[in-house]
């Protein structure tokens, strides 16, 4: 039934709270209406709208109840009058609104909506959209609305998007895999305590993959920090290092200066910026302040090589007969250059895991991965070369570049050049203007015909066809207890377009893919440093978000996220999230009901294999409950029809494969 014309007597608003019979005499009830929410009374025929909020600890008096005639708080036992809101013997109260009875119902009056103050919220929001911040990925919660609003009428104008996630833990890893694959900055949103807390482990992520993060958490009011309130927790302090820049939001503080320095801190030193934000500063007055931006802020990126190191750098790479170069995720903005440098050398190009596929495996000159999960073909050339140029890698122990061949090495952070061991050549640079200025000078020489180098093309092509011989031979591999490696990943690297992004968990299934999946210019994500099993899928969620934006590098691409069951199963709730917000990515999860490499290395150990075992779902039904599609693999040869359905539908999609563990 319509609402029954409002009264021309006054400037209220009257909006129907309740029928006639909903509520019983001596009763009280929470009601919500518009912006506003309520405790609904009744003592015999009258009825009393009070706020809903108790103004001493804020109780919800709505769940109260009326005792010897008077609505007692549930949560601290105070009492009021139940029509009129005040407490008998005090001046206090609550604030109460007119009720009017009317034939169709109960109405209660409330004062004609106000314009919505600006806060210092909006200020911070607005310079971080001004910096080029898109999307937050967070839980709104209680400590955090403030902020949360701000959000709300940006996202209303067109200038931020927000998701929202089932697990803080997902909402960082998110924005870390936002971070590595577009160099820019999302931010991760949070409550006080518990919820901070569970952004720590994605934030970590991020910090020692050096991705630029924002993270921004509730606060318990300022006037209670120190005291032991609830769900208080020293965010500082509890930030510790994984923030590399990190402050509260204070009264007294310039929103836009602390966002300004927020966004500069993530972008320019690639880390976490981390900002509290107490729940009573979020509602302070902007006070007419404007928010701030990147203008005058950031200074051009390129740095070019002293001369006389360039020189000697130059020197090496033309008297060198087998020169090698070695790009990790730091060189990941320049491969056209640094391919178009290998060209001029036909030298071979080898990618940390981190790396991969920033060269097509089906380039003349890419050889794969490097490592513990790489392929011969890379290896090979490493150890039959006679010097290494290595670019933007952070030569990890997984990655296993040598120090006994002499070494370039070329970074834009001094701090990186010669961090693990010497190198011969440490050049600080950026890496595009130095190789650029390293390719002029090779080609002057390549005219002159004083370049040493050997065209590597016929022995990479060689090698390649050793290992594919290889791989043939694994793809009739069975023990009839699952899938092989092999044949999976072959499957799945013809199925996935050339350009998707897979975002890849850690454990046997990263192994594998890093050695079976011969790329064709897909991009790889996956928790580098840190490791951390359970990244795939919020990761997917991070670089779902750069797809849907206006940067050409991204806009469109197919996003592809694997893990295996022990991975999954830590953020399996995030598939809903993917179907909330329409997200049109592809699962692939490696099911052997045991976390493999952990069993591997309890063998290689001689450790009793103990505790590695799972008990899963049928994680396929898991998607299709969930609102997806869910499709279940046990045959290698169903694998290609599995890909090709789950990459088609127009909305999350998971494909489950039953694997033997064994067969790496």
């Amino acid at each position: 039934m319509p609402d029954a014309p409002r009264p021309t007597t006054d400037t209220r608003v009257w909006i129907k709270a309740l029928d006639h019979d909903e509520l019983a005499d001596g009763r009280v009830k929470t009601v919500t209406c518009e912006n506003y929410t309520l405790c609904m009374t009744r003592v015999g025929d009258a009825f009393g709208a009070l706020d809903n909020r108790c103004p001493h600890q804020g109780g919800p008096l709505g769940e109260g109840s009326i005792e010897k005639g008077l609505l007692r708080c549930p949560w601290h036992g105070w009492d009021y009058d139940p029509l009129t809101g005040k407490a008998p013997g005090y001046d206090d109260g609550v604030e109460t609104f007119p009720v009017e009875v009317r034939a169709d119902g109960i109405y209660v009056g409330f004062p004609e909506e106000q314009e919505r103050e600006r806060t210092v919220c909006d200020v911070f929001a607005e310079t971080l959209t001004n910096w080029g911040v898109q999307w937050v990925f967070g839980m709104v919660g209680h400590s955090n609305l403030g902020l949360a609003d701000a959000f709300r009428v940006l996202e209303g104008a067109g200038r931020l998007r927000y998701i929202g996630i089932r697990h803080e833990g997902a909402a960082s890893f998110a924005v870390s895999a936002y971070g590595k694959l577009t160099g820019r900055a999302a931010a991760c949103f949070s409550i006080a305590g518990p919820g901070a807390t569970n952004l720590l482990t994605g934030l970590w992520d991020a910090n020692v993959d050096r991705a630029p993060a924002l993270a921004l958490t509730g606060q318990v009011d300022v006037q209670v920090l120190g005291r032991g309130a609830f769900q208080e927790i020293d965010l500082v302090a509890a930030y510790g290092r994984v923030a590399q820049w990190g402050h509260a939001l204070l009264h007294t503080s310039n929103p836009a200066e602390m966002a300004n320095l927020a966004c500069k801190n993530a972008l320019l030193n690639r880390g976490v910026s981390h900002v509290v934000f107490p729940d009573e500063v979020q509602a302070l007055p902007a006070d007419g302040r404007s928010a701030g931006g990147p203008d005058g802020r950031v200074a051009a990126p390129g740095i070019t090589p002293p001369a006389e190191v360039l020189a000697e750098a130059v020197e090496r790479l033309r008297t060198a007969e087998r020169p090698v170069v070695i790009v990790g995720h730091g060189a990941r903005y320049d491969m056209e250059a640094i391919t178009a440098l290998a060209e001029t050398l036909g030298c071979p190009v080898l990618t940390t895991f981190k790396g991969k596929g920033q060269i097509p495996d089906t380039h003349p000159l890419g050889c794969g991965v490097l490592g513990r999960s790489g392929t011969p073909v890379a290896s090979h050339f490493m150890n039959e070369s006679d010097l290494l140029l290595v670019l933007g890698a952070s030569f990890s122990n997984h990655t296993g570049i040598t120090p006994k061949k002499p070494t370039i090495q070329v970074d834009f952070e001094r701090i990186a050049l010669g961090r693990t061991f010497a190198v011969d050549v440490p050049v600080w640079g950026e890496i595009g203007v130095t190789v650029g200025l390293l390719r002029n000078a090779l080609e002057h020489a390549r005219g002159e015909g004083t370049l040493a180098a050997r065209d590597a093309r016929g022995e990479i092509a060689e090698r390649w066809a050793i290992w594919r011989r290889e791989k043939e031979r694994r793809h009739g591999e069975t023990r009839g207890r699952g899938v092989a490696a092999a044949p999976l990943f072959a499957a799945l690297s013809e199925a996935a377009d050339p350009d998707a992004i897979v975002c890849v968990d850690v454990g046997n299934n990263a192994y594998s893919l890093g050695r079976y999946f011969e790329t064709r210019g897909q991009t790889f994500l996956m928790s580098g440093y840190l490791g951390s099993i359970g990244f795939a899928l919020p990761a997917a969620l991070g670089a779902w978000a750069a797809t849907q934006e206006d940067d050409p590098r991204f806009a469109g691409r197919q996003v592809i996220s694997v893990s295996g069951d022990g991975g999954l199963a830590q953020y399996m709730a995030e598939f809903t999230t993917a179907v909330k917000y329409g997200m049109d990515l592809t699962h692939v999860l490696l099911h052997d009901d045991e976390l493999g490499k952990i069993s591997k290395e309890q063998r290689a150990g001689f450790w009793d294999v103990w505790q590695t075992s799972l008990v899963n779902p049928s994680f396929a039904d898991f998607a299709t409950s969930c609102g997806g599609l869910g499709i279940t693999v046990r045959d290698t040869a169903e694998l290609a029809l599995a890909f090709e359905q789950a990459l088609a539908h127009p909305g999350p999609a998971l494909v489950e494969v039953f694997t033997d563990s064994k067969l790496l």
